[in-house]
């Protein structure tokens, strides 16, 4: 199963994550070269915990800490 909030649809995100090297032209160099790009996956905190439903039940699901924490869910 794939680790999605079930209250807010968070899920994890695409992205790079990029290197520089050189001297900024403010330093006196000739500035930030591109050196490297590399794919990677921001994931987002998500926690399974024991859900109380609106009529009573009990459920595990996949909850984001930020629905959490805003009190968007009540545990069970």
């Amino acid at each position: 199963m794939s680790r999605i909030c079930s209250i807010t649809g968070k899920r994890p995100v695409k992205g790079r994550r990029i290197v520089h090297r050189g001297q900024s032209k403010k330093s006196g160099g000739i500035g930030f070269q591109l050196v490297k790009q590399t794919k990677r996956v921001f994931r987002p905190n998500v926690q399974r915990i024991r859900v109380l439903q609106p009529n009573g039940s009990v459920k595990r699901q996949w909850v984001s800490v930020k629905a959490i924490k805003a009190g968007l869910v009540t545990k069970a």
